[in-house]
């Protein structure tokens, strides 16, 4: 080679790219919806009254259908019945010691623990009145 003569090597084509605004991708800087995340990261320009082209890339391994199923089911024990606050409060202040607004609210098990121990000893009937007072009426049980 002469000196002369310089040996030009092709320049590669420099690919220019931007960040996606969303997920901090390296993308091209002529996309406007970003290919990692698929959110919008440009405002479409157009001309009046013309359609903007928006093009996308699903792969195979990707599905374009969502399918979402909802199962409610309501089972019995679920169920929630409403009582009144102060009916329950009347109940246990004059027949406490019986259980008898246990028995109102449908906890008949603890209705039978307080007949045969007098209200848990008169400290179960003191502590459910005041917890009665504090619940918003209707309550659920």
């Amino acid at each position: 080679m002469n000196e002369n003569q310089t040996s030009q090597v092709p320049a590669t084509a420099e690919i220019k790219t931007k960040f996606c605004k969303h997920c901090a991708e390296k993308i091209d800087i002529e996309c406007i919806i970003c290919p990692k995340c698929g959110k919008q990261v440009e405002e479409l320009k157009t001309n009046a009254g013309e359609q903007p082209k928006i093009e996308v890339n699903v792969s195979q391994n990707q599905s374009s259908q969502n399918i979402n199923t909802n199962t409610n089911t309501i089972h019995a024990g679920m169920l929630k019945a409403p009582k009144n606050k102060w009916v329950a409060l009347a109940l246990c202040f004059f027949i406490g010691f019986l259980g008898g607004h246990k028995f109102y609210e449908g906890k008949t098990g603890t209705g039978i623990l307080y007949i045969f121990t007098v209200g848990l000893f008169g400290i179960g009937i003191l502590i459910d009145f005041i917890v009665l007072l504090c619940k918003p009426n209707p309550y659920y049980v």
